[in-house]
């Protein structure tokens, strides 16, 4: 692809850093503070921009900064832009992990930390005794644009299909179980549908909902189950069951986990909810980052090797 060059006279790449910063942040202060400036120079770095560009670019509303539309666009074009010139010019393409002291951002929902984590640290001391993780929560509603403001190196979850500035590798599809605590769901060999609508439900919603997949397929047949409690974590869950006689809907894995770990019991979902898969997204423009690459690839072995049989 050719350039011209001419286009490139007076813009200053410091300047489109700043403010993706700024965007990101909705604050010159914050702004400053990540870029170790001083406030009066992102100040009149913003001033440039905003002539550069002919925009206000962020207009102070009575919740703080919030970016117009112009800039909105700016950032959806920059960030994958200078996560390319990035990587052109600071990632090395060799990567030791026995020697190796970077750390990485991995960003995941809890319950996918609750399944790995057991795994994650004896191996990292034993192949990569330098390296070190930096856990973010994450979901799959953010899990892009958490990739698109930089705040993840790599993301693991149950992520939608994204842009093609994403790269995307399945790891492991999966079903759901429902688990419980209390004794009198022990008289259930089978859990029928019946049961699943009779017992109390605990469910977990990142947006703090009482409503998910099983409730949208439980209203086409006119029913509708009894959702006593929302967490926005999963790792809540085992002492609430353990308290009450609830029922929870939870990822398979999970589900097995807890059996093993705190003395949950299990019982196949009477309700038919579409199986998911498991998936680590990361930034085209990293392709060439070996360290990277090669701690998705260590995550998808320790994923392989977690799943039980029957899933």
């Amino acid at each position: 692809m050719s350039i011209k060059e001419g286009h490139f006279r007076g813009v200053d790449l410091n300047l489109m850093v700043t403010l993706t910063v700024l965007l990101r942040e909705r604050s010159v202060s914050r702004a400053a503070a990540r870029l170790h400036l001083g406030q009066p120079a992102v100040s009149g770095a913003l001033a440039r921009l905003r002539e550069m560009f002919d925009d206000p670019l962020l207009v102070r509303t009575a919740h703080g900064m919030e970016p117009t539309e112009r800039a909105l666009e700016l950032e959806r074009r920059l960030l994958p832009a200078l996560g390319e010139i990035e990587a052109a010019l600071l990632q090395r393409r060799d990567f030791d992990p026995l020697t190796s002291d970077r750390t990485f951002v991995v960003g995941m929902p809890d319950w996918v930390e609750l399944w790995l984590a057991p795994r994650i640290l004896p191996s990292l001391s034993t192949c990569a005794p330098g390296v070190r993780l930096a856990i973010v929560p994450t979901d799959p509603f953010r899990g892009t644009e958490m990739l698109e403001r930089n705040e993840m190196d790599l993301g693991i979850g149950p992520f939608a299909k994204g842009a093609a500035w994403r790269r995307e590798r399945a790891w492991q599809t999966m079903g759901f179980r429902c688990v419980y605590g209390a004794a009198p769901l022990d008289a259930c060999q089978i859990l029928s549908l019946q049961d699943y609508l009779r017992f109390p439900h605990v469910l977990v919603s990142y947006r703090g909902a009482f409503d998910s997949t099983a409730d949208t397929w439980l209203a086409t047949q006119g029913q509708a189950r009894d959702v006593r409690y929302s967490s926005a974590r999963f790792a809540s869950v085992p002492a609430i069951l353990k308290g009450t006689a609830a029922l929870a809907t939870v990822p398979a894995v999970l589900a097995d986990q807890w059996c093993a770990t705190e003395g949950l019991r299990k019982l196949p979902c009477p309700v038919p909810m579409p199986d998911f898969t498991v998936t680590a997204v990361w930034s085209a423009a990293r392709d060439n980052d070996a360290g990277l690459m090669w701690l998705a690839n260590t995550f998808a072995g320790l994923a392989q090797d977690g799943v039980p049989a029957g899933i």
